[in-house]
């Protein structure tokens, strides 16, 4: 029978050389009482604790009969009631029961790192860890578990070490749950469904919740916020969050075509489940826990990708002006590139992206996988001549790489394809992967074919193989269909954004348009895992409306219409983070309206930092970030369908300063959907004393630049 340790025994036991200075090191919050000895040799553990930095989230970790339990409180409140952990396999015994807590490791740490590109340039990354030593007391395989404390949140994984019968692994289920209150108010899209990422997200309680993928988001009935996700996914399948009974979310890993979850050997840390915690919304916005838990960068210099701004052939095949194959009014020719170079060189963009040059897009390119060819152009684009030019005019060609979902045929090209675009000083690859849910096809040695999960361990290890040989050739990587962000941005710094979402082209086709609440419920739910590429900035709000280019190309559907002011679209430039920003529309449109255009061309895409000042999930959100290369400001300002007024302090100004506001507001009657054009701008004269007072229509934005005064 366990019994308690007395006080005198654990000074006993110390003499006596047992490694208890090891198993409770200095400043550890666990008490002699919870500790239990099951025989001479070995001492259990029974609960242990670990706080966050600034002591406001607590971390608490206990054995229950075999099966390890932890719980969170944040604020002095419960976030997390007693909840799972484990893992599962399929030829050894699982770590379920059985499992004792044998030694305790804490330690902690302070430091500061430098993004070389991002929201914010100095990352603040200290927390208190707290490493778990199990043993499965039938058979003595032992596996680790971390716990991370942060200001803003917890993270958490699986550490399985090397040990005899462990040289391969296959996980079957991963244990770990998320036991909150099922009242809370969640949201969340679905995971495992046919469009992937790309759905409008829902507010519901907990307890309407489906199977979702991370992040999720959920405001608890305490007012408190948390994010759940996951970072530094490598080698692992994504996690989706499958509804338990009450309010219980457990993991859900994506399955492999073989049916089991991930295949590997030991030793293997699974990624970290991540819990991003804030007394307010914005708080999460703010927060920098999943970038801090990745892996320092792994490229070293990498001043060869410039942060940035470009336009590209795209928009015009959205809206049925051109075509992305040859059996129509092609996008993709020699000719029309270098007319968006020249665009694209008068106004200080660094790219244009060119959808549609190589062979393969002509009939039902979603289903062209099997036969893109990588290298290979259509007679009417020339890679050479548009690339010389692009040199010429200072504005290099962005490549675009669409697979269809067919990740064998681009991985059998991906050499070639990369040197061919190195060749021409391409710097950045658009990649796309459109293909229902479960339907990415892999080729195997035998040439069999397997149909994967776009988050399946199998595409997980793809994207990041396809990052590391673009980066020997100094190219960045911008995938669409993509896995979600996990941070490895940090890691691998050429990762430079991804879709991943419901993102503007949605707007263009009708099914319906993208609604003037999503883009203020993306900052607090899919922007926190990390960059976005939504391609905003479109003038042309009413495209349905437009007459037809010619009588067999008729416009989108008559609702193809973008919920959102004109102002609203500037807004989009700082509320949705991305290093490289798309100028969506077509030249003419901008063509059009230079006077607010003079707002896309003066905004920056990398940021010295960056803060969230007001905002509510699905209702509004005011950020304000410091251009990374000059001393200039920038405010952003976004609502839903709801006109507001807004009172913003503009504490973050240098004091004793003043500055120029450029102002691009919503004019008196501004409303997304009978008046979206109406915009006012103008300057005034403001400083970090001064609070500004702004009214946004329905469907509304603002945003302001602040040049300071030498």
């Amino acid at each position: 029978m366990l019994q308690k340790i007395t006080y005198l025994t654990f000074l006993l036991l110390c003499f006596c050389g047992c490694s208890l200075n090891k198993m409770l090191p200095e400043n550890s919050d666990v008490n002699a009482s919870a500790l239990k000895q099951i025989d001479t040799t070995t001492q259990v553990i029974e609960s242990v604790h670990l706080k966050s930095p600034d002591g406001n989230i607590e971390v608490s970790v206990k054995n229950a009969d075999g099966q390890v339990l932890y719980n969170i409180k944040a604020f002095n409140q419960i976030i997390i009631k007693d909840s799972k952990l484990g893992l599962r396999f399929l030829e050894q015994h699982g770590f379920d029961k059985q499992l004792v807590i044998t030694s305790i490791e804490k330690s902690e740490s302070k430091s500061r790192w430098e993004q070389p590109w991002g929201e914010r340039r100095i990352v603040v990354n200290n927390y208190k860890e707290l490493l778990l030593k199990l043993e499965n007391t039938t058979n003595r395989e032992k596996m680790n578990i971390r716990f991370r404390a942060f200001n803003d949140g917890i993270g958490f994984r699986y550490e399985v070490l090397e040990q005899k019968g462990f040289e391969s692994v296959s996980i079957v289920d991963e244990l770990t749950n998320f036991n909150f209150d099922e009242n809370s108010t969640t949201w969340w899209i679905p995971a495992r469904e046919w469009n992937r990422y790309e759905y409008l997200y829902e507010k519901t309680p907990l307890s309407k919740v489906k199977m979702v993928h991370t992040p999720v988001t959920l405001q608890l009935p305490s007012g408190l916020h948390v994010s759940v996700h996951e970072a530094a996914l490598v080698n692992y399948s994504g996690m989706s969050l499958e509804k338990r009974r009450g309010g219980t979310l457990k993991a859900n890993l994506a399955p492999r075509s073989d049916g089991l979850l991930v295949k590997t050997q030991a030793p293997f840390n699974t990624p970290w489940r991540t819990l991003q915690i804030s007394k307010d919304a914005i708080g999460l916005i703010n927060s920098d826990l999943i970038l801090n838990l990745n892996e320092p960068n792994k490229l070293g210099d990498i001043s060869w990708f410039t942060p940035g701004k470009y336009i590209g052939i795209w928009w015009a095949m959205h809206m049925r002006e051109r075509t992305w194959g040859n059996d129509g009014i092609h996008g993709a020719t020699t000719e029309e590139t270098i007319r968006y170079m020249d665009f694209a060189a008068e106004h200080g963009f660094n790219g244009v992206l060119v959808e549609g040059w190589n062979l393969g897009w002509d009939g039902d390119w979603f289903h062209n996988g099997d036969v893109f060819n990588f290298t290979k152009s259509y007679p009417d684009f020339d890679i050479e001549k548009v690339s010389a030019y692009g040199k010429k005019v200072g504005v290099p060609l962005i490549g675009h790489h669409e697979t269809s979902g067919n990740i064998s045929n681009y991985e059998n090209q991906l050499d070639a394809a990369l040197e061919l675009y190195a060749n021409n000083e391409v710097k950045i690859i658009k990649t796309g992967y459109v293909a229902d849910a479960g339907d990415i096809k892999r080729i195997d040695e035998n040439g069999i074919a397997h149909y994967e999960f776009h988050d399946g361990q199998h595409m997980v290890n793809h994207h990041l193989k396809v990052v590391k040989k673009a980066a020997k050739h100094k190219i960045s990587i911008n995938p669409h269909e993509p896995v979600k962000d996990t941070g490895l941005r940090r890691t691998y710094p050429n990762w430079v954004s991804r879709e991943g979402a419901r993102g503007m082209e949605f707007s263009a086709w009708g099914v319906p348009p993208n609604p003037p609440e999503h883009t203020t419920i993306l900052p607090f739910t899919r922007l926190l895992s990390g960059p976005m590429d939504y391609t905003p900035g479109i003038f042309e709000l009413r495209p349905s409306e437009l007459p037809p280019v010619r009588e067999d190309m008729q416009r989108n559907d008559p609702k193809s219409r973008v919920e959102t002011t004109l102002a609203k679209q500037l807004a989009l430039y700082l509320t949705i983070y991305s290093p490289i920003q798309m100028v969506a529309d077509l030249p003419k449109h901008y063509q059009n309206n230079m006077p607010a255009f003079q707002f896309i061309k003066d905004v920056p895409t990398d940021w010295e930092q960056s803060m969230a000042l007001q905002g509510e999930i699905g209702d509004y959100l005011v950020i304000a970030r410091q251009d990374r290369n000059s001393s200039d400001w920038y405010l952003g300002v976004i609502t839903d369908e709801q006109a507001r007024s807004f009172s913003i302090p503009l504490h973050f100004l240098e004091k004793q300063k003043t500055y120029t506001a450029q102002i691009y507001r919503d004019g008196p009657n501004a409303d997304y959907d009978t008046n979206p054009y109406d915009i006012i701008i103008e300057e005034v004269n403001l400083s970090s004393q001064d609070t500004y007072n702004l009214s946004l229509g329905k469907g509304g934005g603002a945003a302001i630049r602040f040049i300071k005064h030498h």
